[in-house]
């Protein structure tokens, strides 16, 4: 062998063994990111929050869309964006880096009356909950937003028909507290705040999770039209492949800083965003 080829087989041989050295290292760094995402860190969510409201302005807006966006950073959960508009209700590309639809996990609605969406973005609204699978919670006058959208109101399980009782010590009733959110409170309590009584809604395609107890409530009121006495506060249901949640509570600002609420909330939002998965199936109203 010439010393020329000498140097050619060994310069092979160290370029084979740095190849080598670089592919092993480079294999130890993908494992250690691999391990990253298994270890149990959750990956943090997106959460829109949207406080639009048309018609009757509640106070408690405000304070809600302040809690929401506290509890998603202390629970590094999830980061929440605050609109007080429909604008980023889209997936079409907007202006200037503007998020949309696109870019988030779950849309939070504290809402009221016919926002200002057109057919497209109401389109891509159900679509983003109906197809894409990501999440939808409804609080309190949520059931009084667009009330002329059957496709809302079929996501959502139900609109406001009245409250007959205003706001008063609501007797409740926790229907499952095996479900994300429920376990902190008594199997029955009472909490000062606006109930809705829902029409278009039926128990046979949600989870009731927290209901009214009827025996507790003054069913001549006048404005009281459920002659079942099934007067859902609070149900979770599978929209095509999206996660809904909607409670009827909220309607009082300092609901918001009992922290009970504040743990129902979040371990809504969780759920929503696809952690979780509970039993969903439906069941009739107690007899008692």
């Amino acid at each position: 062998m010439t010393l020329e080829n000498a140097w050619k087989n060994t310069g092979t041989l160290r370029m084979k063994k740095t190849i080598k050295f670089v592919f092993l290292i480079c294999s130890v760094v993908l494992a250690g990111l691999c391990a990253a995402q298994t270890s149990g860190t959750p990956v943090k969510k997106h959460l829109l929050f949207i406080g639009e409201e048309k018609g009757y302005r509640h106070e408690a807006v405000s304070h809600a869309m302040a809690t929401v966006e506290r509890l998603g950073k202390e629970s590094g959960l999830w980061d929440t964006t605050l609109r007080t508009d429909t604008e980023v209700l889209t997936k079409k590309k907007l202006e200037y880096n503007a998020k949309n639809l696109n870019d988030f996990d779950a849309v939070l609605f504290y809402t009221g009356g016919d926002l200002e969406m057109d057919a497209q973005q109401k389109a891509d609204f159900i679509s983003f909950v109906h197809d894409d699978g990501k999440g939808f919670i409804g609080v309190h006058s949520a059931a009084i937003t667009f009330t002329d959208w059957p496709a809302y109101g079929d996501m959502i399980g139900g609109y406001y028909d009245e409250h007959p009782w205003l706001t008063f010590d609501a007797p409740i009733i926790v229907e499952d507290p095996g479900f994300p959110g429920m376990k902190q409170f008594l199997q029955s309590f009472v909490l000062r705040d606006e109930i809705y009584q829902l029409t278009n809604y039926s128990r046979e395609k949600v989870r009731v999770l927290m209901r009214l107890d009827v025996s507790k409530l003054d069913m001549k009121n006048k404005n009281v039209h459920r002659k079942d006495g099934d007067f859902a506060v609070t149900f979770a249901k599978m929209y095509g492949k999206g996660r809904v949640y909607y409670t009827t509570l909220g309607h009082v600002e300092a609901n918001w800083d009992k922290p009970e609420f504040q743990q129902m909330m979040t371990e809504a939002i969780q759920w929503a965003m696809g952690l979780g998965n509970p039993d969903l199936t439906s069941r009739p109203l107690p007899s008692n």
